[in-house]
């Protein structure tokens, strides 16, 4: 099971029946998820935004238990991100297959600079990679997504403004035919939605299915944040009209109250079960500590039933339960990722890096561990730094990592960081001394609103250190371990200023280990022995 233990079952929810899980099933930034069978397996993909490798690919044989197993975009040459800005990048990805091969739309979005954006589809034979270099798609908007008709033929879809706007935020749907030969678009436009209710805002996320001979429209609508939702139309002919389901909006938690424990659903993708039951993962965030959502936007899981040719989403309840009765499969769980990682294969698919590949700061050591260097940038910087972090994932986490830096300069630091944007992060860091002679240091650090403090400094004896920061809710407790084996706590630090809301941003928090000379030049580097990742009561 996922997710925090102890989670109440919604106020009205009947208690569930049998075998049973606990959203989301996948928990910290895994936004605007997307699903896809193939026989026995099915894969999910998600927006990653600045973060390389993106695209990341989950795998499951059950629906509940999912896998990190790659990432679409992973290579420079195949896809630059060098130049997005926090929250720019990687959006709404869409995975289908189709005659052996798999498909994966999705946009790209920077202002400006020298690379490409747009809507892109990529494809591979194997979910897990390599997958090919973009073919970019002639399209204006962002969200493309394919559908694979029973005739063989191949339709996008996509979201752009409406021309002209009735008020602001409108969108629309359109579609285009598919040339699968040369992945171009090809022949007229059409405009198939508006979305589902007057005065709605972002009608996005298109996806098309053909259930009982007829073609259904899921769309979301009404923004990411509390007012999200799901939508959906249908059509005889794939062109349309479509018309709204009389139950729109089909599944939101807008009218709930921004402190219920799941806010912001939407964004949904379906998948038929081998027995022909139906299921849809969408997005959400789950507020604690105050309205907060530290964790980003999660992946949920949540049954659906077709009555009268419409969808129903969780059908008898009309919300997404943080329990819930298990998919009829076989229960499938993976081994569990080891709390400690001394990076002995390598990088596993859990991490990531800022707009720029791991391999240009970073190499595992033959004998295990990481060697880290230095770069000049800092993660206050629009451009790749050295910063290797994973998703923090639960409310409640400890993070460990055992370091060995003995810097040059006072500008060299090196420790862990937790990062929610360019402007908003902490750092509890080993930095060299403040004056000639001096000892080396340890320091916290907070970058609030692009201005740096320095919350904490104190003198630490040579030799290896364990920094660490045992998060508890809102608070974010550094502490220092160093080399006689005393530890102590040096800081707690307002996870609050961590909340995407707060800054505005699409992603949760990443945690890692981060090395930078504060714009200085450096030849400099610390090695990272091991880290530890270990949720507190789950």
């Amino acid at each position: 099971m996922t997710g925090r233990p102890g989670a109440p079952v919604p106020h009205g929810a009947a208690p569930p029946l049998g075998r049973t899980f606990r959203n989301p099933v996948l928990p910290g930034c895994h936004p605007d998820p997307t699903i896809c069978r193939v026989g026995d397996d099915y894969w999910l993909v998600s927006s990653s935004f600045e973060y390389v490798p993106g695209l990341p690919v989950h795998h499951s044989r059950d629906l509940v238990h999912w896998r990190p197993v790659g990432h679409v975009v992973d290579r420079p040459s195949q896809l630059s991100l060098h130049d997005v800005e926090a929250s720019r990048g990687l959006y709404a990805p869409t995975l289908r297959h189709h005659a052996g091969t798999f498909y994966l739309t999705s946009t790209v979005v920077r202002h400006g600079g020298d690379e490409p954006s747009g809507s892109f589809v990529m494809t591979a034979t194997d979910p897990a990679g390599p997958w090919s270099d973009p073919v970019w798609l002639e399209a204006e908007g962002i969200d493309p997504a394919l559908f694979f008709d029973d005739d063989g033929r191949a339709w996008c879809t996509g979201m752009r403004e409406s021309r002209p706007m009735a008020w602001e935020g409108q969108t629309e749907i359109w579609l285009r035919e598919l040339d699968l030969g040369t992945l171009r678009l090809v022949g007229p436009e059409h405009v198939l939605w508006s979305g589902a209710l007057q005065g709605a805002v972002w009608a996005e996320g298109p996806r098309l299915f053909k259930v009982e001979g007829r073609y259904v429209l899921v769309a979301a609508e009404g923004g990411t944040e509390h007012t999200h939702a799901v939508t959906v139309a249908r059509a005889d002919r794939v062109t349309g009209p479509y018309r709204g389901s009389p139950s729109n909006p089909v599944l939101t938690h807008r009218h709930l109250g921004r402190s219920h424990p799941v806010v912001g659903v939407g964004h949904a993708d379906l998948v038929e079960l081998p027995d022909h039951s139906w299921w849809a993962v969408v997005m959400g965030s789950r507020p604690y500590g105050g309205l907060y959502e530290n964790l980003g936007r999660e992946t949920f899981l949540v049954p659906v039933v077709w009555e009268q040719g419409w969808p129903v989403f969780a059908p008898g309840v009309g919300q997404v339960c943080q329990v819930e009765v298990a998919p009829s499969l076989p229960s499938h769980a993976w081994p569990d990722l080891p709390v400690r990682d001394a990076f002995t294969d390598g990088l596993g698919p859990v991490w990531t890096s800022v707009r720029g590949p791991a391999e240009e700061f970073c190499r595992a050591l033959p004998d295990g561990g990481l060697e880290l260097a230095l770069r000049s940038p800092t993660l206050a910087d629009d451009v790749p730094c050295a910063f290797l972090g994973r998703r923090q994932q639960h409310v409640d986490v400890d993070v460990r990592a055992r370091i060995r830096f003995e810097p040059a300069t006072g500008d060299e630091w090196a420790g862990l960081a937790v990062r929610q944007s360019d402007t908003h992060s902490y750092l509890v860091v080993v930095a060299g001394p403040d004056s000639v002679g001096g000892p080396r240091r340890v320091l916290v650090v907070r970058r609030l609103e692009g201005r740096r403090t320095v919350l904490h400094s104190e003198p630490v004896p040579d030799g290896p250190v364990e920094l660490a920061l045992h998060v508890r809710g809102q608070d974010y407790a550094a502490v220092l371990t160093d080399a006689s084996g005393a530890a102590r706590d040096l800081a707690t630090l307002d996870g609050r200023m961590l909340d995407s809301r707060v800054e505005e941003s699409f992603v949760g928090v990443w945690i890692g280990v981060y090395g930078t000379s504060n714009g200085m030049p450096t030849d400099s580097s610390a090695t990272v022995e091991w880290f530890e990742y270990r949720p507190v009561g789950s």
